[in-house]
């Protein structure tokens, strides 16, 4: 039997986007497959009991210590941490936020969800960017496993930090079964796209390209006001959209899933992704869906999606008309969908991090 802490300092519910997503649901997995492992659970002030699935050998371990303040945080990480670990008497820290604490009294395995800040450290604002570049590259090199959820992020892992292949192990990202059992019968004349409003989500092209002619879809932003949101808002107000592009903000799932179930098409234009997880929960419901036509969003939807240049506001005009209009590819887009998105699972994910942590803790033997 090993101890197995889990490092969840960084979740803010309803602020961190999918990787609050990916954490929720990789622990409910992990429940369910693993009866024989014990994990212990670090939170913070802001995250509740709630995300602890409630299993025996789950233990909730909550700190005083808010993650809405990076600073403390950071600093709880690196110095509180590694005691409570060592309290804790675990056998391996498994870090799902891309940092770990660097003096850690146990092996360490540690999610990479993407090197945005690698390959374009431009989106990052300039106070953020040297804690995302020391750390992550320190993170790195002190973990004993690293997990990738692409094979692409594997690629700018091996790239960038230039650690052994075999120490990185690729996990797809699963979709919960909710997604399959939505109803699409009443369908309403919109357009959704799920995303924080940040720059590499190249949401301003998609308004430019969805203003080109009147459309009898509206467009839905759902996700985070991310730090591009006023651009985003303002671009929205000058081409006299406010009555067609509606910004949700953050939905808690049971708000967004019916804007799945009752979707006309679904469009996903960024232009850097470590995986893609609101597209592939789109081909999961069986909505017609666009998206960007880059390494990961590939992996995720193969040939069950339309694909676009998301540098290419005219490549993004036709895609939408086609998802919108096109009634044989929206026929064999719906179809398609469900059948790719069955491909990945919680349940996988969750047996090849728990494979992961596993092999990092007898290492340490």
């Amino acid at each position: 039997m090993a101890r197995i802490g889990v490092n969840a300092l960084y979740l803010i519910p309803g602020g961190v986007g999918g990787t609050e997503i990916y954490l929720r649901e990789l622990l409910a997995a992990l429940a369910q497959i693993d009866s024989a492992n014990e994990y212990f659970v670090f939170t913070n002030a802001e995250t509740g009991g709630g995300l602890v699935p409630p299993r025996p050998n789950f233990f909730w371990k909550p700190q005083a210590v808010r993650a809405s303040f990076r600073p403390a945080r950071i600093l709880w990480e690196q110095i509180a941490l590694p005691r409570e670990a060592a309290r804790c008497r675990l056998d391996v820290l498994f870090n799902p936020g891309f940092t770990a604490p660097l003096m850690s009294p146990c092996p360490l395995v540690t999610t990479f969800h993407d090197l945005q800040h690698k390959r374009h450290p431009q989106h990052f604002r300039w106070f953020d960017l040297p804690f995302w570049r020391f750390l992550l590259w320190a993170s790195s090199h002190r973990s004993r496993r690293l997990i990738a959820p692409s094979e692409a992020t594997r690629a700018d892992l091996l790239r960038y930090y230039r650690v052994a292949p075999e120490r990185i192990t690729v996990a797809p990202h699963g979709v919960n079964p909710e997604f399959f059992q939505l109803t699409r019968g009443h369908l309403e004349p919109m357009i959704l796209c799920v995303s924080t409003l940040h720059p590499h989500k190249n949401i301003e092209r998609l308004i430019r390209a969805y203003a080109r002619k009147p459309r009898a879809q509206r467009l839905v932003l759902a996700g985070l006001r991310g730090f591009h949101t006023q651009p985003v808002e303002a671009l929205i107000r000058d081409l006299g959209l406010r009555d067609s592009v509606e910004i949700t903000g953050w939905l808690a799932r049971d708000k967004l899933l019916p804007l799945y179930g009752q979707a006309w098409a679904f469009v996903y234009p960024s232009t850097f992704e470590g995986f893609g997880m609101p597209v592939l929960e789109a081909l999961a419901a069986g909505i017609p869906a666009a998206c960007s036509a880059i390494p990961p969003l590939r992996e995720v939807a193969g040939d069950a999606a339309l694909f676009f240049d998301p540098w290419d506001e005219d490549s993004i005009a036709a895609a939408l008309d086609g998802i919108v209009e096109d009634e044989s590819l929206r026929a064999r887009l719906s179809q398609a969908g469900p059948g790719r998105a069955r491909d990945f699972t919680w349940r996988r994910a969750a047996e090849q991090t728990r494979e992961a942590m596993l092999s990092a803790a007898r290492s340490r033997a």
